[in-house]
């Protein structure tokens, strides 16, 4: 039904809002907003004073589902990272720069949203 896909897209794009705000006033900078390379996306590229922030955004109603960071599982961060590869060797970056692999879960329960932010969620040597 297109009336669910078109909520799941507003509501997904309220979180990206959401993280990106966040995301700023905590001294980011953001680079990209959905970033694509064929099939792979990044939801939000961001950098600080540490360094690349690639953020994989997950957005839920409140329900008996799972916490949204549970669906970024070992393949979800396996393309993601492989984006990330692409972004870093097409946009420039030092090769020294570091590069953190963060999540934005936010749940909203109508229209009260709580954002959690797991900064380096996973680290790509070990996938």
């Amino acid at each position: 039904m297109d009336c669910g896909k078109d909520y799941r897209q507003t509501i997904g794009r309220k979180g990206e809002d959401m993280a990106c705000r966040y995301l700023e006033s905590e001294g980011h900078r953001i680079l990209e907003r959905n970033f694509r390379s064929g099939h792979l996306e990044i939801d939000i590229i961001s950098q600080d004073s540490q360094g690349i922030h690639f953020v994989e955004v997950k957005t839920r109603r409140m329900s008996v589902q799972a916490p949204p960071q549970d669906n970024v599982d070992t393949g979800k961060q396996k393309r993601i990272v492989s984006a990330a590869r692409k972004y870093l060797a097409t946009c420039g970056h030092a090769a020294s720069e570091e590069c953190f692999f963060d999540v934005a879960a936010i749940t909203f329960e109508g229209e009260t949203a709580h954002m959690e932010w797991i900064p380096q969620a996973y680290i790509p040597i070990y996938l």
